[in-house]
């Protein structure tokens, strides 16, 4: 608001009375989810022996499987809200967890409500073309015979290899329980995570390597940049350590006890995650200070060579001022060589500076 209107308001208090425009509160954005166009179902049902896969293109057609005998993965793409709220409605879950479904921005985190356990996280990806972290919100619910898998993005997702071995009998995957598969999906999220700190790595290292040859304007952009994906990583990953330290110390009859170890190893691998993103951190900020200890080695070599310069300049600019002066009795004033013999002693001095500097080491 302009000045003049806050003075206008001083000068006449009853102004102020009548209008609101003065005292404002600043709403809150809130991040609305653009609705798709349609959502997306794909069911896996299977056991030791069968598996069926099917590709849902109305909801409903998902609801029978809450009382199948076999383990059923449930994959949603595409959150549209009345068919989550159908979803949730037929398989109990709470309005609670669906709010944080269908919300953005959410911190990874777990919780058991009416006999379901719910976890929430991101997926990332590493973008080449931008060398940009990209993330994707994933919320995960484990009934007794059921994981329920909803996701924003429809084209592409971290559960390929999940989905490959699903197709494969008899594996350890397809003889446990749905405890297995929801340890599987988390799993391979947090894998994931290993993927896109190598790309980072691999940034980083080129970026050293371009600090040290040639630092310019671009490399300091270029900090800036992988600084604020490192930002986006650690919101990503560190909240994870919580999500599955919550699961190992939850006493959920969900997850038998056989598959609590496996939850461990994810412990274990989110923790080397951490202190890579920790590593990753710190390595940027020694760029930021190579970078920085670079450019002013590259000021200080221009300034030397500009005080050497001026240095063999000064006996010059000396002998010129002295036989500039206007006095009547300046020696070899009137000598034929006078000029030249002036000009041999400013080319003389500077010769014998060039020697005194390089003994010294100087340059």
């Amino acid at each position: 608001m302009a000045p003049q209107k806050y003075i206008s308001y001083l000068l006449n208090p009853l102004e102020l009375l009548r209008t609101k425009k003065v005292l404002q509160v600043n709403q809150p954005v809130i991040a609305e989810r653009k609705e798709p166009e349609e959502t997306s179902v794909f069911v896996f049902d299977y056991d030791a022996v069968n598996i069926t896969s099917k590709q849902m293109n109305h909801v409903p057609d998902c609801f029978p499987y809450i009382d199948s005998p076999t383990v059923s993965w449930i994959n949603v793409d595409g959150l549209r809200k009345n068919d989550i709220e159908n979803i949730c409605n037929h398989y109990g879950i709470h309005y609670l967890i669906l709010e944080d479904i269908l919300s953005l921005g959410q911190r990874a985190k777990m919780d058991e409500i009416n006999g379901l356990l719910f976890c929430l996280m991101n997926m990332l990806y590493f973008n080449e073309k931008d060398s940009a972290v990209e993330h994707e919100q994933i919320s995960i619910v484990l009934g007794k015979n059921f994981v329920i898998s909803f996701q924003e993005d429809a084209d592409r997702d971290v559960f390929n290899p999940l989905r490959e071995r699903l197709k494969i009998n008899n594996t350890k995957l397809r003889q446990n329980g749905a405890d297995f598969l929801f340890y599987s999906l988390i799993d391979m999220i947090v894998d994931n995570y290993f993927v896109v700190m190598e790309k980072l790595g691999e940034k980083i290292e080129e970026l050293e390597e371009d600090i040290v040859r040639r630092p310019d304007t671009r490399s300091l952009a270029k900090i800036n940049l992988l600084r604020k994906e490192m930002i986006v990583l650690k919101r990503s990953v560190a909240p994870v350590r919580e999500l599955v330290n919550g699961i190992l110390r939850n006493d959920s009859e969900l997850i038998q006890e056989r598959t609590g170890k496996y939850f461990k190893d994810v412990y274990d691998h989110i923790l080397q995650a951490n202190d890579l993103v920790e590593n990753y951190r710190d390595m940027m900020m020694n760029l930021h200070d190579l970078y920085l200890s670079n450019v002013n080695l590259k000021m200080n070599e221009v300034m030397k060579v500009m005080a050497v310069v001026t240095c063999l300049l000064a006996p010059a600019t000396v002998i010129g001022g002295i036989f500039g002066m206007n006095f009547e009795a300046i020696p070899l004033l009137h000598n034929k060589w006078g000029f030249f013999i002036s000009v041999g002693i400013m080319l003389f001095i500077p010769l014998v500076m060039i020697r005194i500097f390089k003994r010294r080491g100087w340059f």
